[in-house]
């Protein structure tokens, strides 16, 4: 994936992510505090202001939990708008993040993990 657009103007990038068979994450609002949100961040770059959009998450009844819980399955995608500066150089350089989740099956959970992500982005 890469992302290219012209100074002063709003680009997205859509970072594609799949549960494995069997397995799901808490969305980015999980039912209860204690459970760990789906959470991504940019953390450099040249875009601005970044705006993540989550999928509309399932709620789902597992054997562990007495209510229905918040989650993500299969395969999503998450979306992030962000602000090319009017006065960013031209050429290419690279957006880096931070993907966090916790899988879980239907009996209990790994522990959480955070991946890097990263993508090119082109400045006209």
């Amino acid at each position: 994936m890469s992302v290219m657009g012209k100074r002063g103007s709003t680009v997205s990038a859509k970072i594609q992510a799949r549960m494995r068979e069997g397995y799901h994450c808490n969305s980015n609002t999980p039912s209860d505090e204690y459970l760990i949100p789906l959470k991504l961040t940019w953390t450099g770059g040249v875009l601005q202001n970044p705006t993540v959009k989550y999928p509309k998450p399932t709620l789902e009844k597992f054997p562990f939990s007495e209510k229905p819980l918040s989650v993500y399955t299969g395969q999503f995608e998450l979306v992030t708008d962000f602000k090319i500066p009017a006065d960013a150089k031209p050429g290419q350089s690279n957006m880096t993040g931070k993907v966090r989740y916790q899988a879980c099956d239907d009996r209990s959970c790994l522990p959480p993990k955070t991946l890097e992500v990263q993508f090119p982005i082109i400045v006209e």
